[in-house]
């Protein structure tokens, strides 16, 4: 069959995938967008989108309808059944569910000129050759070629001989329950080592879920059951399913030769809150970016090197996230920790800027998180001697 030629092969249709196709058709580069998925598709997430999320979503691709998101204002913390601490006026969290979130976000990249190839496995991939064959034998050929095919990335896997490695990266259950959203969001601190649990209102009820760093879906789901139980959720009565995330994870060249991986198969997902939706339209647009440059210079080879420079600030904010990490999940600290969030309202406000992305890593500054550090270690924070009882909130 007759080969089809683009400027840019855009693997997955995502957030990462339609922010990179709609930048890249802005910068005036033909642009092939493909998925194995119709939209409106299934996706496992929690969908709270923060307001760093918002504002990249909305610089990428416009305002988007209020009807995609239900606001929460409201944050309490639990360590297990125990409240730790209640915030209202927290900083917004964008809560949205993923089916229609992506589905906006791709078909404003098809509106924008994006030739549309969703609902088409691959047959093969030849990242290096710049050519894709689809299911049904037609050929997509470009010189640039961006993978943003999440966790389980047919694009890495091409490259590298697999996406990630599903051992040390994080798994999550989810469920979704039906009914009136709840008041507030709630964050569970101590539902997994190394990991967190959720209560997301939506619009429709409530996204339920845990997750953590190198756990197995065979350990979780007796867990995860019980963890429904005490919420008041009865588990033969909800559908579960299971998910990676790349936490923590990312890649230190992300991408190889004339292909540029973004969002999930790039591993950019924060190690602490989990959050990816961000870092995944932001890397999407910066690898467009690249692409367009590199096709000006008529240097595409040139395309990888130019992201990397474009991508320096997100992989020094996810290296922060993971030293910080380190902190956050230690078992040593983590009960110094909740005491914190329990009895310091300054704790818990910065501590919620950072997980709705109205704070950066960056702002905590090292002598700054050196003195979190050590109040941490001695017990104290905001200079005031904490205890075991923390905050019913």
């Amino acid at each position: 069959m007759r080969a089809t030629s683009h400027d840019v092969l855009v693997i997955g249709a995502g957030p990462a995938g339609s922010a990179a196709a709609i930048s890249a058709i802005r910068a005036g580069l033909r642009v092939a967008l493909i998925d194995k998925a119709l939209f409106p598709r299934d996706k496992l997430c929690g969908g709270g989108v923060t307001a760093r999320a918002y504002g990249y979503a909305r610089a990428v691709f416009g305002d988007l309808p209020d009807g995609l998101f239900h606001i929460s204002r409201s944050v309490r913390f639990f360590s297990g059944p125990v409240s730790l601490a209640r915030l209202d006026h927290a900083p917004p969290i964008y809560m949205t569910m993923r089916a229609a979130f992506d589905a906006e976000l791709r078909t404003r990249a098809i509106a924008a000129g994006a030739q549309d190839f969703c609902g088409q496995r691959m047959a093969e991939c030849l990242p290096g050759a710049g050519r894709v064959t689809l299911a049904g034998g037609q050929v997509l050929t470009a010189p640039l070629m961006i993978g943003a095919d999440g966790v389980h990335s047919g694009v890495a896997r091409a490259l590298f001989g697999r996406g990630h490695d599903p051992a040390t990266i994080g798994f999550a259950l989810e469920a979704e329950v039906p009914g009136a959203p709840g008041p507030e969001t709630g964050l569970d601190m101590t539902a997994l080592p190394f990991g967190y649990g959720w209560d997301f209102p939506k619009a429709q009820g409530r996204t339920l879920g845990i997750g953590g760093v190198s756990v197995q879906e065979k350990d979780l789901r007796p867990r995860f059951h019980d963890w429904l139980r005490a919420r008041g959720v009865d588990p033969a009565t909800v559908k579960i399913k299971g998910h990676h995330l790349p936490s923590g994870a990312s890649r230190a060249v992300p991408g190889r030769g004339t292909v540029l991986l973004a969002g999930d198969a790039a591993g950019l997902v924060d190690p602490i809150t989990g959050e990816g939706i961000g870092w995944a339209i932001l890397s999407g647009r910066l690898a467009a970016e690249a692409a367009s440059e590199a096709l000006r210079a008529g240097a595409p080879q040139t395309a990888l090197i130019r992201y990397q420079a474009h991508m320096r600030p997100i992989r020094a904010e996810l290296l922060r996230a993971r030293l910080l990490a380190k902190l956050v999940y230690h078992p040593a600290l983590q009960p110094r920790l909740l005491r914190a969030l329990g009895s310091s309202d300054h704790f818990q406000r910065r501590y919620l800027a950072l997980l709705a992305g109205e704070m950066d890593y960056a702002d905590l500054g090292p002598r700054r998180l050196a003195g979190v550090v050590w109040r941490v270690l001695r017990g104290r924070v905001g200079g005031s001697r904490l205890d075991a009882r923390g905050s019913g909130g």
